[in-house]
């Protein structure tokens, strides 16, 4: 088994806490991983993304080739665009449909749109305002794991476990509302599924 995720967005939308919930959720569950990150976050707004890559072997590389990502979670649409080279045939493609408009000239939503759902395994969704609904406009990435949360190779229980984990300095609330988000997300993915 293993399972290449390749996480976008730009500083200050939680990627690398996606990352660290993937680390604390894949080393509970007894599985190897690597991860690399590259930040744009001198400031808000400029681009990160992270290399994740969970297996139940040894992995050798933090690097994911092109063509080889099972999975790319964005939490900027037109962020996602930057690494569809690579995602895999099949692959799964998760993004909140909210843009963070740090350039001049940002793409027209509706062609963005166009071009994310021409995938086939594409789930575009707005994660912000279902974040915004359950009291916590931070956990928008975390709406974004719960809605992939079922093609990856850890338990719900232990993904809420390393939510536990990460924000359990920031007390109960906190933790609860991100729970809730990554309930949410699994809810919303469902629903659309059918």
């Amino acid at each position: 088994m293993k399972t290449n995720i390749i996480l976008a967005g730009v500083g200050g939308q939680g990627i690398l806490t996606i990352a660290a919930i993937l680390d604390i959720a894949a080393l509970a569950s007894g599985l190897n991983i690597k991860q690399s990150e590259v930040h744009g976050m001198s400031q808000r707004g400029g681009a990160v993304q992270s290399h994740v890559r969970i297996s139940d072997k040894e992995i050798f590389s933090d690097l994911i080739p092109q063509g080889k990502a099972d999975i790319i979670i964005s939490v900027e649409p037109m962020e996602l665009l930057r690494y569809l080279p690579f995602l895999k045939k099949n692959g799964h493609l998760v993004t909140d449909s909210n843009p963070f408009l740090n350039i001049l000239n940002y793409p027209k939503l509706e062609e963005l749109y166009t071009e994310i759902k021409s995938f086939p395994n594409a789930l575009l969704i707005d994660a912000k305002a279902i974040a915004k609904e359950l009291g916590n406009s931070k956990a928008t990435n975390i709406v974004l794991l719960g809605a992939i949360a079922h093609l990856l190779p850890l338990s719900d229980e232990s993904l809420k476990e390393a939510i536990n984990t990460l924000f359990s300095k920031k007390g109960a609330k906190i933790v609860s509302k991100n729970i809730e988000a990554f309930n949410k997300g699994k809810k919303i993915a469902t629903e659309k599924a059918l």
